[in-house]
């Protein structure tokens, strides 16, 4: 259920139950790794907040006893992020709805759909601090 994009695998893959109670743990993980690339304080604000409703978004989506993947991705200054989750059903995505509005205006590429019983939702946060010795590099 991992996203793939060609050769490149996720750099950071968490696969946890498609329950709201672990949406804390994806919004902790993401901004620890977000606090290694050097984010600054409010682009992990950003994250987090982005996070909050893109699982929002999924977790509702999931079929029951299935698991959330959220994949990161690190670009130099920025992290692509996907949550996705098991979905028989397509479910509509509201566009109007508080979470898609939030989550389009914290993040950029804002993208959700689903294909092939899976439920995904992307975006990119990019940080303030996209030049620097840490930017894009956990080493």
């Amino acid at each position: 259920m991992s996203e793939n994009t060609g050769d490149h695998r996720a750099d950071v893959e968490l696969r946890l139950p498609a329950e709201g109670a672990y949406a804390t743990v994806v919004r902790t993980t993401a901004a620890g790794l977000a606090a290694r690339l050097d984010f600054t304080i409010d682009d992990i604000e950003d994250l987090r907040i982005a996070i909050g409703e893109a699982t929002a978004l999924a977790i509702p989506a999931a079929d029951p006893g299935t698991d959330l993947v959220a994949c990161f991705f690190f670009g130099r200054g920025s992290m692509r992020v996907t949550l996705e989750v098991e979905a028989m059903e397509d479910p509509p995505l509201d566009t109007e709805s508080f979470a898609w509005q939030v989550l389009d205006t914290m993040a950029q590429d804002a993208r959700a759909g689903s294909e092939a019983g899976r439920f995904t939702v992307g975006f990119t946060v990019a940080s303030q601090v996209t030049e620097g010795t840490g930017a894009g590099s956990l080493t």
